[in-house]
């Protein structure tokens, strides 16, 4: 496990979005999984920004998310599919068949789940995966206390999480809600996984994720097993592990 820390924002910003940038150029028809929340939008940001100015073939690049919320329009600005449109997608012109992303809404989750897996397997797998980490160690939509065999389903989403999104959407407390999520054993056959962190919020998990005890109630920790992981992390979020580093 790779741990690289950068200076501030805006440098993990940078380097995140170069990962990205780095496997689209080093291979054309790359597989690439993003993930989105507060730490993600500024790499993809300036990815778009990159690419603006110095375009490249991305025709055969396939572009996905990790997760995705069910029983919610994908109209809704914080679904996963309209959050990587409009701050990636749409900037680079990936072709709409490149764009894998489950459905919001359906009448059987569990076929959409394998339709999912299928579509990315047909693509040779998962090249890239970029990752983000929730405060209570959840990766994907993968809540504390599930399996590391668990394949693509629907989770629960955490309990602030799912607060705020009942309130900007005004559901009811009996709507159900979830999130389509590839499961921990999808994430760990990602070829290459970058599992990234900004911000002091973000630092005791870190030090629980990479230095804990490997178990399901920090799905998280998982990563520590993989073959070809980095963990990239600003100063804030290192803040806690950095001590670790120079023993």
């Amino acid at each position: 496990m790779k741990i690289t820390i950068e200076k501030d924002e805006q440098a993990f910003d940078t380097a995140a979005a170069w990962r990205i940038i780095g496997q689209m150029l080093r291979k054309p028809n790359a597989v690439i999984g993003l993930s989105t929340g507060q730490t993600t939008g500024g790499m993809h940001k300036i990815v778009s920004d990159i690419y603006r100015q110095y375009p490249f073939d991305v025709s055969k690049v396939t572009i996905f998310n990790v997760d995705e919320l069910t029983n919610l329009d994908r109209s809704y600005p914080g679904s996963c599919y309209t959050m990587i449109y409009e701050q990636l997608v749409k900037h680079l012109g990936i072709p709409e068949e490149n764009f894998i992303m489950p459905p919001t809404m359906s009448d059987d989750f569990e076929r959409e789940c394998r339709i999912f897996d299928q579509r990315l397997a047909v693509r040779g797998g998962v090249d890239l995966q970029m990752l983000g980490i929730g405060f209570n160690g959840h990766i994907g939509i993968n809540q504390p206390g599930t399996p590391f065999e668990s394949t693509t389903w629907v989770s629960p989403m955490d309990p602030i999480f799912e607060a705020r999104v009942r309130r900007e959407t005004g559901v009811g407390p009996d709507y159900p809600l979830g999130g389509l999520t590839l499961g921990i054993k999808n994430i760990m056959h990602t070829r290459h996984l970058v599992l990234a962190a900004k911000g002091q919020h973000k630092a005791d998990i870190i030090e629980q994720a990479l230095f804990g005890p490997v178990n399901a109630d920090i799905p998280a920790s998982v990563v520590q097993l993989h073959p070809n992981c980095e963990v990239l992390l600003d100063v804030a979020a290192a803040s806690k592990v950095v001590h670790r580093l120079k023993a």
